[in-house]
């Protein structure tokens, strides 16, 4: 789960990193500062002083996770990119592997919980590929870092604060808490103070560990997803079709109407079964506006957006999910002409601009600076918009342009 972002003043958080960055001796000054306040509370939130001693006392801040606080892809990628990297083929064939071998924890699972397994996996998939990536940073580090420095430092102290209480607990050890900048871990990647809330141990050994226990990180999932009201047996939603004088102001997720309402209307499903004409409350979603998919979303799409506030990312777990249930693509093409890639296609941009000449580190699909500066220099030199982004039209030119290069060297 990564946070929202809220306006905040782009030039104060660029201050702040060059703060950190260019003057460590006043920086670390500051640092020392603030953990000797955080020292004090820690008592008051019934942490140890030797816990927190033993935590702290080679911590140092770590000021890139600054410049990360107004940055999250949800809100910022197109929409057809986000998809196109989270719900491809590669993580599909993963989500049918692993609920095979996990099919008696997920039975179980969805017995006691009441949300299906298909659900659990897609959140699972989308937050840490099935356990291949929780994020390389510590949280104690991002989060004292965070509770220091910049915006919303009494939200990222209680999540520091939790943090340590979680390691004191036993729960997951010190060394093994590292994800993303904002502080969530695991396979779900829970914040803290989630995991404080709903986490639970499924696997009965008396910890409650997201990070080395899949059961206790599945179990935890399903208990987060009913908490926020699942309910069982209910779809997300569906892709629509909305009838030719819709009046688009009836849409947003907010604007909830009883599906025979909808149907009323004549809202249908596009691929022509009839919707139930329920009292079931749902809302029209047009996620690229009006020239792309349309969704009729219901209360489980709300609980799925509970756990991370952006409606991107809950379509994102709701396609997965139904692909993994044997569903196909959407319908209705995006509004584009030039498609996002998925993973294996990125994968091949980072190759080609390696064989061009670029160093742009590890090929592991994740189009980060170095790739989209790369990719920027390659632009320029070629006439084009140096927007950075990896879709299908640079996909092709890196490919002709690799081919010349390739047939000059020969």
């Amino acid at each position: 789960m990564i946070l929202k972002p809220a306006l905040a003043s782009c030039t104060l958080i660029a201050t702040l990193i060059a703060t950190l960055l260019s003057l460590p001796a006043a920086a670390d000054a500051s640092f020392e500062r603030c953990l000797g306040e955080l020292r004090s509370e820690a008592q008051t939130r019934g942490i140890k002083l030797e816990t927190f001693d033993a935590l702290t006392r080679t911590l140092e801040p770590d000021g890139s996770v600054l410049g990360l606080l107004d940055y999250q892809p949800e809100f910022r990628t197109p929409i057809w990119d986000y998809l196109a990297g989270l719900v491809d083929d590669e993580r599909i064939a993963d989500g049918h592997a692993m609920t095979e071998k996990w099919a008696a924890t997920l039975q179980q699972i969805e017995t006691q919980y009441g949300v299906d397994r298909a659900t659990i996996v897609a959140v699972w998939g989308v937050e840490s590929d099935f356990g291949r990536n929780f994020g390389k940073r510590p949280l104690l580090t991002s989060l004292s870092t965070l509770s220091c420095f910049g915006r919303r430092q009494s939200f990222f102290r209680g999540e520091f604060f939790t943090t340590l209480k979680i390691i004191e607990n036993g729960d997951v050890d010190a060394a093994r808490l590292t994800g993303s900048w904002a502080g969530a871990f695991g396979h779900t990647q829970f914040m803290p103070s989630t995991f404080a809330r709903v986490a639970v141990d499924f696997d009965g050994d008396g910890r409650r560990d997201l990070v080395d226990s899949i059961p206790d990180a599945l179990a935890s999932t399903a208990n987060f997803l009913a908490k926020a009201g699942w309910v069982s047996g209910q779809p997300w939603g569906h892709e629509i079709k909305l009838p030719g004088d819709f009046d688009f102001s009836l849409a947003g997720r907010h604007n909830k109407r009883s599906i025979a309402e909808w149907v009323r209307l004549g809202v249908r499903r596009i691929d022509g079964v009839p919707l139930e004409a329920s009292t079931a409350p749902a809302a029209v979603l047009l996620p690229a506006g009006e020239g792309g998919p349309t969704f009729l979303v219901q209360r489980n799409f709300d609980a799925l957006y509970s756990y991370n506030t952006a409606e991107t990312y809950a379509l994102a777990i709701a396609h997965l999910s139904d692909r993994l249930r044997g569903g196909g693509a959407f319908v209705r093409p995006w509004p584009t002409d030039d498609p996002g890639l998925s993973r294996a296609e990125r994968r091949e941009v980072q190759a080609l601009l390696v064989r061009l000449g670029y160093a742009v580190g590890e090929i592991d699909g994740l189009i980060g600076k170095t790739s989209r500066e790369a990719i920027q220099d390659v632009q320029k030199a070629n006439g084009l918009e140096p927007d950075g982004r990896a879709g299908r039209y640079m996909l092709e030119v890196l490919r002709r342009l690799a081919g010349t290069a390739a047939g000059g060297d020969s």
